[in-house]
């Protein structure tokens, strides 16, 4: 019994070990952490990413669908300041979400917490972004 209660016991201190961020800090962890709804005018475009993949739309383009990426963390900074999540295809396509202080969109009082640039092929597209 008192193996048992001791294996539990470095179990989760081993837990509490991998949850914890390089500067010693506990970083919560959450299902949909991952998941933005990026948006731009002119021209008008979207980008939905999610654990089932990041689904490009435009009024203008045919719909595309990539699947979904671990995205890359900027070296030295918050894992929540920088994604960038490389879309599989077959030119370069690259999506960039940053965390800002105010993002504005142009067209409504809404302000956003994320600013997204959104590379396809030779296209640069830029707008805002939320968590949703």
């Amino acid at each position: 019994m008192k193996t048992f209660i001791s294996s539990i016991a470095i179990l989760g201190f081993s837990i509490s070990l991998l949850s914890m961020h390089g500067n010693g800090m506990a970083v919560a962890q959450t299902a949909n952490s991952e998941e933005f709804i990026a948006r731009g005018t002119e021209p008008f475009w979207s980008v939905t990413v999610s654990k089932r993949g990041i689904v490009y739309s435009s009024p203008d383009a045919p719909k595309q669908t990539f699947p979904y990426v671990t995205p890359l963390k900027a070296e030295g900074r918050p894992a929540n300041l920088v994604r960038v999540y490389r879309l599989k295809g077959r030119a370069s396509n690259i999506l960039i979400i940053k965390q800002v202080d105010t993002c504005s969109d142009g067209m409504s009082d809404k302000n956003y917490s994320y600013s997204a640039t959104l590379i396809l092929g030779n296209r640069v597209l830029d707008g805002c972004a939320e968590k949703k």
